[in-house]
């Protein structure tokens, strides 16, 4: 494993501040008039700033967090100037995100480990959990790691071409049964494969059904045992794959997920065609897992390793 610098680049930084543009010139616009006419933070403008919160994405329970603790420091100030307002949401917000996200990486790694790492996608259809996958296989491919797909979305013959294509164009060998076939099969043969070929990562793609959350569950369960066949602590990680653009609907999937496994990371997708860049906040507050990758374009290379120093940043800039 090489060792990574802990320095955000220019190009990232530049693709994450345009990324979080259309949130962030919402997000400011609707802050501008919640304070017109104020020079004090009193009660109205706290009113206004938590319709702004909402309004944003952020979610309900988060903002009225994010409400109290800025009421806590009107009430210890006893005067605080709307001026101020910017920098104090600026650390509040970072301070939310800081309990999550405890790492700042810049970087995609993963934990040195005997046995290949086994992370397991989950997400609805069309949240981008394909591309996030091929991404992904690209930037492992390109720190020099070896990894390996597994198909195990066999309910649509189109998941199955789609990570196909994404593993020829990243050039990693990609394990995949007809569609249709037993979704754990695929993930045992896939794990299987890994530690054959000595692969560094195997990223299993899985159904993303939410019709009915037994099923899910049951299907989601029994993948993870035919693993454990393998590799006895696999999958090491599950990553949920969220749309950032569907705003509240993204809260309903991470908790209908987080109902059917256990969810350890998160990778919020579509950030930069959207103004509703604030779920990533609410998202991560309220459900207490870490969002591990954010997508900023359509580009192989915007898929981005979250960095909340640098998000905070580009959010208040």
């Amino acid at each position: 494993m090489s060792l990574f610098k802990k320095i955000f680049s220019k190009e990232k930084k530049e693709s994450l501040d345009k990324g979080l543009e259309k949130t962030k010139k919402s997000f400011f616009t609707k802050l501008s008039t919640a304070v017109a006419g104020k020079s004090k933070v009193d009660d109205e403008v706290l009113d206004n700033l938590e319709e702004v919160l909402v309004t944003s994405d952020v979610g309900v329970n988060t903002t009225l967090k994010i409400i109290d603790r800025i009421e806590a420091r009107v009430a210890k100030d006893k005067y605080l100037g709307t001026d101020e307002l910017n920098s104090i949401l600026r650390e509040e917000i970072a301070a939310l995100l800081a309990m999550t996200n405890v790492g700042n990486e810049t970087e995609f790694t993963i934990p040195k480990k005997d046995s290949p790492y086994v992370i397991m996608v989950v997400g609805v259809n069309g949240v981008g959990k394909t591309t996030t996958i091929g991404k992904l296989a690209h930037q492992f491919t390109k720190q020099g790691l070896k990894v390996v797909l597994g198909a195990a979305d066999t309910f649509r013959a189109a998941a199955i071409d789609q990570l196909q294509v994404w593993a020829d164009r990243v050039d990693v060998p990609i394990i995949k049964q007809k569609m249709g076939s037993d979704p754990a099969s695929v993930a045992f043969d896939s794990v299987q494969s890994g530690v054959t070929q000595n692969a560094d990562v195997i990223i299993i793609d899985t159904a993303g059904r939410l019709h009915n959350k037994v099923n899910l569950m049951n299907e989601l369960t029994k993948i993870k045992k035919v693993m454990q066949k393998v590799i006895a602590d696999a999958p090491h990680e599950v990553l949920l794959v969220i749309d950032g653009s569907t705003g509240q609907n993204a809260f309903e999937q991470a908790k209908a997920f987080s109902e059917a496994t256990e969810v350890t990371s998160l990778a919020v997708t579509k950030l930069d065609g959207t103004a509703k860049g604030g779920v990533v906040i609410g998202i991560s507050d309220q459900f207490q897992i870490p969002v591990k990758y954010i997508g900023v374009g359509e580009g192989i290379d915007d898929l981005q390793v979250f960095n909340k120093t640098e998000f905070v940043d580009s959010f208040f800039k």
